[in-house]
């Protein structure tokens, strides 16, 4: 079963989106970096309580591109991050969750996700860059109405098939900066 349930979506979008990864490669770029040096990568259009709208035009885009991010490291391990960008697509038709986890995460057990202890699902990772290891899918209304009304989501990546690393993340303003991105 594919992040949240449902497999045929993501497989069917994951080609249309590997034509939407060059044009956001700097949204992953952004996101892979610390927090303190994210404010020179891209423009912070607007904050939503724990959650940041972040801007800019990438090389080659015809116009600026906007996602929502927020980057947590691990409670017992400072030096391992993941960040979460959500963005919609030019055409407006999808909304993309990309989480983009540190090198070194087990792929084949994906990366899971909690919503209030609640389990949601897992996803594939699509591919590994310099700077970390890429899952993303297309979010359904479910996902986005469970991210509104939710207080915490967890993100679980693992290192081993008996060892994960749960990255609890605030879903405090998830909602008004959804709807605020462009």
């Amino acid at each position: 079963m594919g992040i949240f349930g449902h497999d045929r979506h993501a497989l069917r979008g994951r080609a249309r989106l590997q034509a939407w990864l060059a044009p956001l490669a700097l949204v992953v770029a952004l996101a892979s970096v610390p927090t303190e040096r994210a404010a020179a990568q891209g423009a912070v259009k607007s904050v939503h309580k724990d959650w940041q709208i972040r801007c800019d035009t990438p090389p080659g885009a015809k116009s600026e591109q906007c996602a929502l991010i927020q980057s947590v490291t691990a409670e017992d391990r400072a030096n391992v991050g993941l960040t979460v960008i959500v963005l919609k697509t030019a055409d407006l038709k999808s909304r993309l969750m990309r989480v983009v986890a540190p090198l070194g995460v087990l792929l084949p057990s994906g990366l899971g996700l909690k919503i209030d202890q609640a389990d949601v699902g897992r996803a594939g990772f699509v591919r590994c860059l310099p700077n970390g290891c890429i899952a993303e899918v297309v979010m359904d209304d479910a996902l986005i109405a469970k991210l509104r009304t939710g207080k915490t989501a967890t993100f679980i990546i693992f290192q081993t098939p008996e060892e994960g690393i749960g990255f609890p993340m605030s879903l405090a303003g998830f909602g008004e900066g959804y709807d605020k991105l462009p």
